[in-house]
């Protein structure tokens, strides 16, 4: 008897794998018997993610155990992999099967992409097992799709460079992250900073291009303007106009503003100016995982983490095709389908308004079919095994409903708009503009959901030379706003098109290329990755950088680690090596000596950093331990210590009495002090502090106790001597 045993990458997807045949379940793998793909049957088994990880420092050498400068940098002369401890039994029923004298041949059946590759593959070189191998390499879960894969398996030396080149990407990460991680952590520690600072290749230019946001926002200094609006009476036709000079429509002053406004009320108008232009919109692409996620995020808020995790379940699920796709086109071979994955959506009640389509056939247009543009896998699209919505959870409902509307949009005409812009003169000389747009042919919009509402004027039918009155005529103020906060959507894309931070134009191109900062299977986890260590916090689908991740950006500076230029070189040799085009011995020799690089910037820049502003106070203490045992004074009720509970200080006698005295380390968006917490418990007030805010208003004040109301409370003192914070 002879039989293979196929591999996959979760028990799911091996559960999925074998549901084509007769099948009999055993513990940790399945048997699947005899029938015409495989005549004396096959095995099927799993891992659950990565059963294997890099082994730790010490597990080299003794030595690295502890963190210290002199052992830096750390280089393994060979790196070693181990199986994961919470997943040793699954391994050793993977290993057990790997060595049973039948099994002839092995199925490789992880992820078709670089992970998987890499998944698998360890599992079969820590078993020290050299059998012949063989790839299933499918781009969706579907009956058809699986039976196809295994008739027509790829030979392993096919697929061989992804392996090496997530391999690589490991290693490389590896030797950036702990060296890195462990210079910045002791070097942080020596300044007073105790905590842990991961560092690494991506994590870290990406927390780089946040903190810079956070730190335009802060620095940002808000400047009041005034715009001039005018309703004009065109022969029984109205629209209204702002004001303009040189296409600058901000007045600096309010007076200014008035005197414009005061000229112009109830003087003669003249059209002087009428342009209309028509603008054609395509279809949008068809989704690959980026743009789902930044799409998803936008729409319904949900996580790039949560989006992944959501089409991973439709994808094993066999209704959509595999998510960690890069492209946003699909092969002739795909295209075929869309007419039967078309005729089996028109019968649901939410698509049936939006049939037949108008363009029956895509095949021809290049804008969703080219092969030359289709990577690894194709982009993500429904599968012939066509789902009614209404059967899926909301949040599986949400999404597939936006991976079907791509593929219906794409069948539909451009959509197309006409732009106006009039330019009218008030007493021949002051000018004033008014912007419309009118839809000319609704198109692929019918299929896909647009909120721009706002932009919705529609200007009346007035041609130029027509003339008429200016009315209620307005000044209005208006305040310079600070760049926005990324949202994690913008987030993921921000991190795919990472080339428009780059002064260098060629390595834009590099990055352009490889897609920016991070793969697509890897972007969401770097963002989870900066929330679980405290780099960000998310708030509202707002992201914010902490002082941690100020603190960590502020020490690398302008160094190499913190630069997507760095990244962009990274992605290019690996790719390189994934198409059997560069050496990942060459790249890791040039990986060492950047290290070397890592820790001398370090250790340079140490002498010269400069954390004011930052409260590193807080930092130092993230851990539980430390934070209950500083006392920062007694209890202004009970007489207890009080302690730091993390976003507050509060009383260590609640579980025991119920005492609910707190303090927020931020008041009106103000930092307190520890300095000034303790003041405010030793002699019941703080010095004068600035800065708090309530709406548009900044204001002064010294917080106060009071022993009657038992609160604390603002008081505004009118000594001159009070001490200022």
């Amino acid at each position: 008897m002879i039989m293979k045993l196929i591999i996959a990458e979760k028990p799911d997807q091996g559960s999925t794998l074998a549901a084509q045949f007769k099948t009999k379940k055993q513990q940790g793998y399945i048997e699947i018997m005899p029938n015409e793909l495989f005549p004396d049957g096959a095995y099927v088994t799993w891992a659950v993610g990565h059963l294997c990880q890099l082994v730790s420092p010490e597990t080299y050498h003794s030595k690295w155990k502890k963190w210290s400068m002199e052992t830096l940098p750390m280089i393994p002369e060979k790196f070693q992999y181990e199986v994961t401890r919470q997943k040793v039994k699954q391994f050793n029923i993977v290993k057990s099967l790997l060595r049973k004298p039948e099994v002839d041949e092995i199925i490789h059946a992880g992820d078709a992409g670089r992970e998987g590759e890499l998944i698998v593959r360890n599992i079969v070189n820590l078993c020290n097992v050299n059998k012949p191998m063989k790839r299933l390499w499918i781009s969706s879960l579907t009956p058809k799709a699986i039976y196809e894969g295994f008739q027509n398996l790829k030979s392993e030396e096919k697929t061989r460079p992804l392996y090496y080149e997530a391999y690589t990407r490991a290693c490389a990460d590896w030797v950036v992250g702990m060296n890195a991680s462990r210079a910045y952590s002791i070097l942080l520690k020596q300044r007073g900073v105790s905590d842990v600072f991961s560092a690494g290749r991506v994590q870290t230019p990406t927390l780089a291009l946040i903190v810079k946001r956070e730190m335009e926002i802060e620095q940002f200094e808000s400047e009041p303007f005034w715009e001039v609006f005018a309703d004009f009476k065109m022969d029984g036709k109205k629209y209204q106009g702002k004001w303009q000079q040189n296409n600058d429509p901000r007045i600096k002053t309010k007076e200014m503003a008035e005197k414009i406004a005061a000229f112009c009320k109830g003087k003669e108008a003249e059209i002087a100016e009428m342009d209309t232009e028509r603008k054609e919109f395509q279809p949008p692409l068809l989704f690959n995982l980026s743009s789902l996620q930044a799409t998803v995020n936008k729409i319904y808020k949900y996580s790039p983490k949560q989006t992944l995790d959501i089409v991973q379940s439709l994808y094993q699920k066999g209704i959509v095709s595999y998510p960690r796709s890069d492209s946003n086109h699909v092969t002739e071979g795909e295209a075929e389908t869309f007419p039967d994955i078309l005729q089996k959506l028109s019968v649901f009640t939410e698509y049936e308004s939006l049939f037949p389509v108008p363009e029956p056939n895509i095949m021809n247009n290049k804008r969703f079919v080219n092969e030359k543009k289709v990577t690894d896998h194709y982009a993500i699209i429904p599968t012939e095994q066509v789902t009614d919505p209404k059967r899926l959870s909301t949040e599986e409902r949400n999404i597939y409903d936006l991976v079907v509307r791509r593929l219906i949009a794409s069948h539909y005409e451009k959509a197309i708009f006409d732009y106006t812009t009039i330019k009218t003169l008030v007493d021949k000389r002051a000018e004033f503009i008014s912007k419309g747009k009118q839809q000319i042919q609704e198109g692929w919009r019918k299929v896909i959901f647009q909120n721009d509402k706002d932009d919705d004027i529609i200007l009346p039918s007035v041609s130029k030379g027509d003339s008429g009155k200016a009315a209620n005529i307005k000044a209005k103020e208006g305040k310079t706003q600070p760049p926005k906060r990324y949202t994690e959507g913008q987030l993921i894309t921000l991190m795919k098109t990472a080339g428009k931070h780059l002064d260098n134009e060629e390595l834009e191109k590099v990055l352009m290329k490889t897609e920016g900062l991070g793969t697509e299977a890897t972007r969401a986890g770097i963002i989870t990755m900066l929330k679980d260590r405290k780099y960000i916090n998310v708030k509202k689908n707002q992201v914010y950088a902490t002082d941690k991740g100020k603190v960590l950006i502020t020490a690398i500076g302008e160094k190499i680690l913190a630069s997507p230029e760095m990244t962009a070189k990274w992605e290019q040799r690996l790719r390189e090596i994934g198409e059997g085009k560069a050496s990942a011995g060459g790249f890791m020799e040039a990986v060492k000596k950047m290290s070397a690089k890592i820790i001398s910037d370090a250790v340079e820049s140490s002498e010269s950093w400069d954390f004011q502003g930052l409260d590193t106070e807080s930092i130092q203490r993230s851990g539980p331990k430390k934070r209950s045992s500083a006392s920062m004074g007694s209890c202004k009720l009970c007489g207890s210590k009080i302690v730091d509970k993390g976003e507050f200080y509060g009383c260590v006698s609640y579980q025991k009495t119920k005492c609910n005295f707190t303090i927020s380390k931020k008041i009106l968006n103000k930092k307190i002090s520890q300095a000034n917490i303790k003041k405010l418990l030793a002699s019941g007030e703080t010095d004068l502090i600035s800065g708090f805010t309530k709406g548009e208003k900044t204001f002064d004040a010294v917080l106060s106790w009071s022993d009657s109301e038992k609160k604390i409370s603002f008081t505004f003192p009118t000594e001159q001597n009070v001490k200022q914070t």
